[in-house]
């Protein structure tokens, strides 16, 4: 089976003076996207938003909650969707220069350990990442053989491509930017914004996780992986 994988991330940056980071993907099978990005556009629709309206976490707000509500259930109620996360809890704890690592090579490591989980050898995969992020031409490249070398894919069969997309491109790429953000908002611990914590608990009712520790490494719906730094 063909899977398109939309990947986007929260606070990377090695000195952007926040706390966590979070990496993480949606998946679905290239067969239902066109699907899930209609009833996506629907759901904006039935709470007056406009269809092409953009989703992202940093606009929640009190006023649109029932509409954020609304898509998370959307997420877990589509057996299609996907979702797995990679939480970085304190950045200060790296230690690069140990490992004789840059901050570039940690975060392509740290990549191929959020979606070393989703990929499985008899599918294939067309990765897409939000073109927001710093990663140039040359570092898509390079990301891509990092994550075929390490899944021992050096044919790239299995990791078809991996390309940078505006997130106005994908709604699926937007619905990740919802559940990075909400991950990222709780790990950084902030509390003033009562419609992103009540997201928040949504997600910890829907999933059955605390969201603060790992699940199991073959939980299909909502993975989740706190890592601990050691580099």
């Amino acid at each position: 089976m063909e899977y398109n994988v939309y990947c986007d991330e929260s606070c990377h940056l090695e000195n952007d003076q926040q706390k966590s980071m979070v990496l993480g993907a949606i998946w679905c099978p290239v067969s239902k996207r066109l699907e899930i990005a209609k009833r996506i556009r629907e759901i904006k629709i039935k709470h007056k938003l406009t269809s092409n309206f953009e989703v992202k976490w940093t606009k929640v707000s009190p006023s649109k909650l029932g509409f954020y509500m609304e898509l998370l259930d959307y997420f877990f109620d589509d057996d299609d969707l996907h979702f797995r996360a990679v939480v970085v809890p304190d950045k200060q704890l790296l230690n690069h220069q140990r490992f004789a690592q840059s901050h570039d090579d940690w975060y392509y490591k740290m990549f191929f350990v959020m979606l070393k989980v989703i990929f499985e050898p008899d599918s294939r995969y067309f990765v897409y990442i939000d073109i927001k992020d710093t990663l140039g031409h040359e570092k898509i490249t390079k990301l891509h053989d990092v994550l075929c070398n390490n899944a021992y894919d050096y044919s790239k069969k299995i990791i078809r491509d991996v390309k940078r997309i505006h997130s106005h491109e994908a709604e699926q790429l937007q619905l990740a930017d919802l559940l990075i953000g909400a991950l990222s908002y709780l790990h950084r611990g902030y509390s003033s914004n009562s419609a992103k914590i009540a997201l928040i608990e949504r997600i910890k009712a829907r999933s059955g996780y605390r969201l603060t520790q790992n699940t199991l490494q073959r939980e299909n719906k909502f993975n989740l992986f706190i890592w601990n730094s050691q580099g």
